[in-house]
């Protein structure tokens, strides 16, 4: 990331909230595709090592995108998120959880909703994303699984294929 894009990552236990700030060198336009479009998802939403893949992706009110973040040894951490409001390339809001590989939720883990914002900045473009979980627990659950490492080099890895999109 270049020291001079905005990165702000909030932990507020009280409101079971992480806050997630991050600026972008491109026209938010082509950042909401690569948050929406699943053949661009699959080149960057992922930690490194890790790949994804997506199994099915539907992006609509009532739909949901199913994907596996695939380790180098090739075991796969499948995941599901269900779209429930989208306003084109302004916001959309989802329920993210754990799931298997046909898609069943993981009862065991926290499932969390995420509302995202995308906004112009001086040709550049924020998205800000608030996820909230069910308590506090469940917020310390994700932070403690290295939320905050394995989301900075995700979004470090939208940052590199930006680049290459925008040429």
């Amino acid at each position: 990331m270049k020291a001079d894009l905005q990165f702000d990552f909030l932990v507020d236990e009280e409101n079971h909230t992480m806050t997630i700030t991050r600026e972008f060198a491109a026209k938010r336009q082509l950042v909401w595709d690569c948050y929406t479009k699943s053949e661009l998802l699959d080149r960057w939403f992922a930690p490194k090592p890790f790949t994804t893949k997506t199994k099915y992706m539907e992006f609509r009110e009532g739909g949901h995108w199913h994907y596996a973040m695939v380790d180098p040894e090739g075991l796969e951490y499948w995941a599901r998120l269900d779209y429930r409001t989208i306003v084109p390339i302004d916001s959309y809001s989802a329920l993210d959880g754990f799931s298997d590989e046909t898609g069943a939720l993981n009862p065991d883990l926290p499932r969390s909703r995420w509302d995202v914002c995308f906004t112009d900045a001086s040709g550049h473009s924020i998205v800000r994303t608030v996820v909230t979980y069910a308590s506090a627990e469940d917020l310390e659950t994700v932070v403690a699984m290295g939320m905050e490492a394995g989301l900075t080099s995700t979004l470090e890895r939208l940052d590199e294929l930006l680049a290459v999109l925008n040429g």
